[in-house]
């Protein structure tokens, strides 16, 4: 029964094999999660920050100044932008009319016309009060004193003081504005060369960031590099993993086929040995039963015998039951299976198993030197990539700018050395003017003091004395304003002249971006001096949009619109480079052929099973003959039967020789008929056992030989399928990362290097330099200077006017006069001269 029960295991274990194993029609396609997800590579920013810092004027006491100097320098020039005049002036210099320029100047011609007369009229009219006062015609004291004169005296005072303190604010003012000026010039003049730096760093620079750029192919590399070192270890293992359902189902089956053959050949030698044993007992047991049967007779057909009848029927019956001379021969069969099995199926599925699980460890020395020379395709950097930098535009270009832009920084040095020197000497003839101002105010501001000081006084010693000093101071004054008002409106004018127009025609035209627009407007400028072919692009750029584009941080290569001029794709095109790896892996290839299934041994024993006829053996003629008796009549039944007759014999000798006939029946049961009936048992369970597998397991043999060859042949095509397809796989997630450098390169080439904010911050910078913090104190300097120097006229006349109540006046007393009442009581002083 345990032998029936392994058997009946093994084909159990086959055909579940056999189903398993055909149910697979090959190894199934590869989804590329072997290899793993592909991981984000990080590259390190090329691009520089290069944000300039803006320069802002911060807000102070003076602005409302500043907005009245440009409200009044808006009233002088109200013409708009001479595009038309300065194009010519840049294109054709020698075409500019005077007369044309006149026109547009024509605010400033009339300044030029005030500022004029004023420098031929005041000076003209202080020399005339000199020579005046030299024949003692003008500005002489008062003769007499006379009604009015209290009144008079105190309006031209107030007047005076009120001019004087006017004075005095435009002194301040221009003090403050002319400290302000030289103040920010040092700041400014050095901010130039630090502007020209950074747009030379903008320029310099994107070689660089180019070049670093395409340095970071070797994160990709690196990575496809690290890859590579494990991928023939992937593939093993990838190929190990979806061909062993198939061979281990194979080797299964062919497990359960070896196993079952053991047992089908083990029951076939059984039967055939123990059906030579039966033929030989079976002749003993004949002869020995023949012998009985016949003195039983004798002895049962005696008529002595009493009730004898019953058991002499069983004598009769004392014969063979099964003859096993008449079941087929298995000798044929046998000798077919003769040294079946060879192989030891247990052996070589085991071995088989340790060779296919090795393939992961076998795969990186089979593709050893396959991986090597992916690395050295992987170790080379695409062509393209090379000439990243170079090819970009206006390489050329960018170096003469980077060259220029240093020149001009070299050159500006001396100039910007030189502009803070004619400062230095305009700051001390500002301070000094302003001083001369100042000490108009002071003499103003003295001389009406000691006037009244004087007029208040009651000793007549103070009031000659103080009062005489008052109107001297208020001259002295009076004289310097005269002696000055040249230079004044000189400076006034010229640095009028200069500051206005920088106002008027730059500055306005630069924050409302008329300048801009003139310079977009084709045929303004002059070639030498357009963008666009200084840059070699083939599109002309607006220089505002250029502008409002860079002060958002946009690149250069979206401002300078090098989509037109640049295709980026083609220095980015890893095709070739992929393709190269493409033909690389395809020599990716694995030995299968080490992986047997089965060996010759064990193929022969198979096809020995095959053809030995096994079900071909007429087992229902075996189990007719298992299922008759041994012996047709129960030997040990008519033993015991006999042992009960002979008791109840009255012949003594008769009843002797039925007991020992019976004692005999039990020795031929003990030593023939037990045997015999063991070994008819034997025969049973092989006789069931080959007749239950025998019927399926040639086919089954045939289906596994089939399946075995089948599947040796078409391994090497599967493993190839799959190491394709991983290639494949391995292919596609190292050109991903290839992918995202590609994606990196155009993003920072397009959207971050070379970012123009330092360009408009430059611009942005110049505007608040030249205008917020030079132009501005600038003109507020002179518009307070001119402010002192025209209001040193009335200064003068109050100041004469007003000394000449301050000298002391005889008053004639009369007792019916009401002039009693006025302020001068002291005696008439005659030819009292300054």
């Amino acid at each position: 029964p345990s032998a029936a029960g392994d058997l009946m295991a093994s084909l159990l274990g086959l055909g579940l094999g056999l189903m398993l194993a055909l149910s697979l029609p090959g190894a199934r396609a590869t989804d590329c999660e072997s290899l793993g997800p592909a991981t984000r590579l990080t590259f390190t920013r090329a691009a520089r920050d290069r944000w300039l810092a803006p320069r802002v004027r911060a807000p102070g006491p003076l602005d409302h100044l500043y907005g009245t100097v440009r409200r009044f320098l808006s009233t002088v020039q109200l013409n708009p932008f001479p595009a038309e005049l300065v194009r010519n002036l840049l294109n054709e210099p020698a075409s500019v009319k005077v007369d044309e320029v006149v026109r547009y100047e024509a605010g400033y011609v009339v300044c030029a016309v005030i500022a004029g007369l004023y420098l031929l009229v005041v000076p003209t009219a202080g020399l005339c009060f000199c020579c005046c006062r030299g024949h003692q015609r003008c500005g002489g004291p008062v003769k007499t004193e006379y009604k009015e004169m209290a009144c008079e005296r105190g309006t031209l005072m107030t007047f005076l003081l009120l001019t004087t303190l006017v004075l005095l604010i435009g002194v301040v003012c221009a003090f403050v504005t002319n400290q302000r000026v030289h103040e920010q010039m040092g700041p400014s003049v050095e901010a130039v060369p630090e502007t020209l730096l950074s747009l030379r760093g903008l320029v310099s620079d994107v070689p660089q960031e180019l070049q670093a750029v395409a340095q970071q192919f070797s994160v990709p590399q690196n990575r496809v590099l690290k890859d590579l070192d494990g991928v023939a270890g992937s593939i093993g293992t990838a190929v190990h993993t979806q061909l062993r359902s198939a061979v281990y189902e194979m080797l299964a089956s062919l497990l359960s086929l070896g196993q079952a053959l053991q047992v089908s050949v083990d029951h076939l030698r059984a039967l055939n040995a123990t059906l030579l044993e039966l033929r030989e007992g079976q002749q003993d047991l004949e002869q020995a039963v023949s012998v009985h049967r016949e003195r039983l007779r004798d002895l049962l057909q005696k008529p002595s015998c009493r009730d004898c009848q019953e058991t002499l029927s069983q004598a009769h019956g004392l014969e063979l039951g099964a003859d096993f001379s008449q079941v087929p021969h298995v000798d044929d069969v046998l000798h077919r299976l003769e040294g079946v099995p060879e192989a030891n199926f247990s052996s070589m599925v085991q071995e088989e198993n340790s060779t296919f699980n090795a393939l992961p460890l076998l795969a990186p020395l089979q593709l050893a030197d396959v991986v090597k020379e992916l690395k050295k395709a992987v170790a080379q950097q695409p062509k393209g990539l090379k000439t990243l930098a170079k090819a970009f535009p206006n390489w050329e270009a960018a170096s003469r700018w980077s060259q220029a832009l240093e020149k001009v920084e070299n050159s500006s040095r001396p100039y910007l050395k030189e502009v803070q020197r004619y400062e230095k000497y305009r700051w001390i003839v500002g301070y000094v003017l302003c001083s001369v101002v100042l000490l108009v105010v002071v003499c103003n501001l003295v001389g009406l003091n000691l006037g009244i000081w004087g007029l208040s006084a009651q000793d007549r010693s103070h009031l000659e004395a103080k009062g005489r000093a008052g109107a001297r101071i208020l001259m002295v004054g009076a004289n310097l304003s005269f002696l000055f008002a040249a230079p004044l409106i000189l400076l006034v004018f010229s640095t009028f002249l200069v500051g206005g127009n920088v106002q008027t025609l730059v500055c306005r035209s630069w924050e409302s971006g008329k300048l801009y627009e003139f310079v977009d407007t084709p045929g303004n400028l002059p070639s030498s001096m357009n963008l666009s072919h200084l840059l070699g692009l083939k599109k002309n750029i607006s220089i505002l949009l250029a502008y409002q584009q860079c002060r958002k941080g946009a690149p250069l290569w979206r401002v300078l619109q090098l989509n037109d001029s640049y295709d980026l794709e083609p220095y980015l095109d890893l095709s070739q480079y992929s393709a190269k790896l493409e033909q690389e892996l395809q020599n990716l290839k694995m030995d299968m052929e080490s992986l047997d299934l089965l060996s010759p041994a064990g193929l022969r024993d198979l096809k020995a099973l095959q053809s030995s006829g096994l079900s071909n053996i007429h087992y229902p003629g075996f189990l007719i003959q298992t299922e008759k008796p041994v012996v047709n009549t129960s030997v040990e039944k008519l033993a015991h039967d006999l042992e009960g007759l002979a008791h109840s014999q009255g012949n003594s000798v008769l009843g002797k020789q039925l007991q020992e006939e019976a004692q005999g029946l039990r020795t031929l049961y003990q030593e023939k008929v037990l045997p015999q009936q063991s070994l008819v048992a034997k025969l049973n369970i092989s006789v069931r056992a080959l007749a239950f597998s025998a019927p399926n397991l040639q086919r089954e043999t045939s289906g596994v030989l089939d399946r075995v060859t089948r599947l040796q042949g078409e391994l090497p095509a599967w493993a190839a399928r799959i190491l394709r397809n991983e290639s494949e796989c391995f292919l596609a997630r190292e050109m991903g990362y290839f992918s995202q450098y590609v994606a990196w390169v155009r993003e920072e080439v397009t959207q971050h290097i070379a970012t123009c904010q330092p360009l408009s911050g430059a611009l942005d910078n110049g505007r608040v330099i030249l205008c917020d913090m030079m132009a501005d104190p600038w003109n507020a300097f002179w518009f307070c200077l001119a402010w002192c120097t025209f209001f040193l006229v009335p200064s003068i006349i109050f100041a004469i006017k007003t000394s000449k109540y301050f000298h002391p006046i005889w008053k004639r007393l009369s007792s019916s006069s009401s002039e009693e009442t006025q302020l001068f009581h002291i005696p008439r002083v005659t030819s009292l001269k300054l």
